[in-house]
């Protein structure tokens, strides 16, 4: 028992790369026991991400599988798909991103898992939604970013279509899905059954830029272009001062007229083209022009204070590094140190959300590859010759 508002929530984990261990890491964080089953391989991230110790442990997948355990299970061996059917049956959760077809030939789609396990809610992370022409085709992060209009919002700012350097469409999925299972987790509370949960992540994706830029496009006919101004401009973005990069956004009345007076353009208050949130929006470009011409005045340091006196949102630009020494991530402990037993000391982000009910008690590291076959297929049930039989023929490893 981890506490945590899902103690004694059991996931079995048949994910790889970000989208699924994103998921599961979620729900070990907050309590759930994850069993992680591994092809005799091994994720792809153990091995795809730069930058490792040790084969077989980047430091991406040790950042995206803390408080998992690892079993090695080879689905080609009978032996080996039967081990991963029990542990099933005895399962509250099990999140695939396998295509569904393969799940089905294996007998581990919900239909086939449901008579031994009515209680289980299986989530399947899918690239694109049942009954669509591209389902069952294969896909990464960038061919979701690419279809759903990710790439095409960048295409309307800066010219050219690109992809955010992150994996986002896989975080987003990811978490959402985890957050599926905890609406499937609270029905199952009120009515003892558990459901088959489906989260496309061109369908994610597509909702999530359509809410954002559908814009006047909401309306049938249209009044108007898609998108909105202010997040298509090329200048949405740090930018310069003397002496280095801020952002700031100044969004209601009160605080744009602050910023007026703070880079000394009092006049703009009563200019017809930013006198209001709606024209400072239609009128975004030559609103950013007037915020870099005024930011340009101050370093860095200056304006935070002035601004932080004003109650104007700002902050400092931080480089991916900065993160390690951003003071406010420091003030809350995000980074800390871990002594991992084949990595050695290593930084761990700690989780970002609190529960006053209660909290994970401890956290365990990342996995190595197998660590935890034998103690879990022995709480499966199976006795020590069995797992010794499994071993040897190369079932489990």
């Amino acid at each position: 028992m981890n506490g945590g508002p899902l103690d004694g929530v059991r996931v079995v984990d048949l994910t790889t790369v970000v989208v699924g261990p994103i998921c599961t890491r979620t729900l070990a964080d907050y309590g759930a026991d994850v069993i992680k089953v591994e092809a005799p391989g091994g994720d792809l991230l153990r091995t795809m991400a730069q930058g490792s110790r040790n084969p077989g442990m980047s430091g991406k997948f040790i950042n995206f599988n803390r408080n998992k355990r690892s079993i090695v299970l080879d689905f080609k061996k009978a032996e080996g798909l039967e081990a991963m059917k029990r542990l099933i049956a005895r399962a509250d959760v099990f999140v695939s991103n396998v295509r569904p077809e393969g799940l089905a030939r294996a007998g581990l789609d919900h239909k086939s898992l449901a008579p031994k396990n009515p209680r289980l809610i299986h989530c399947s992370i899918l690239a694109f939604g049942r009954g669509g022409r591209y389902y069952n085709r294969p896909a990464y992060d960038p061919i979701v970013q690419s279809l759903s209009g990710v790439a095409g919002t960048f295409a309307r700012a800066v010219g050219e279509p690109r992809f955010v350097p992150m994996v986002m469409s896989d975080h987003t999925s990811g978490l959402i899905a985890a957050q599926a299972i905890g609406f499937a987790l609270y029905r199952r509370e009120r009515t003892g059954k558990g459901e088959a949960i489906d989260v496309p992540m061109l369908e994610n994706m597509a909702s999530f830029v359509s809410s954002e830029h559908m814009g006047a496009m909401t309306f049938d006919p249209p009044v108007g272009p898609s998108g909105d101004n202010r997040l298509l401009s090329p200048d949405y973005r740090p930018l310069p001062t003397k002496d280095g990069y801020i952002t700031v956004g100044p969004n209601t009345n009160r605080q744009a007229f602050a910023f007026f007076d703070a880079i000394g353009r009092p006049e703009l208050k009563t200019d017809p083209r930013f006198d209001s949130p709606g024209v400072r929006t239609a009128n975004a470009a030559a609103y950013f022009d007037v915020r870099k011409a005024g930011l340009a005045q101050k370093t860095t340091a200056e304006w935070l204070k002035i601004f932080d006196e004003l109650d104007i949102p700002a902050a400092r630009y931080n480089s991916i590094d900065d993160l390690l020494t951003d003071p406010h991530l420091a003030d809350v402990g995000f980074f800390q140190p871990e002594d991992h037993p084949s990595e050695g000391r290593i930084r761990r982000s700690r989780r970002a959300n609190k529960f006053s009910g209660g909290e994970r008690a401890t956290e365990t590291h990342a996995p190595r590859l197998g660590e935890h076959t034998r103690e879990v297929l022995a709480e499966a049930g199976y006795g020590r010759d069995e797992i010794d039989t499994l071993l040897a023929d190369g079932a489990a490893r």
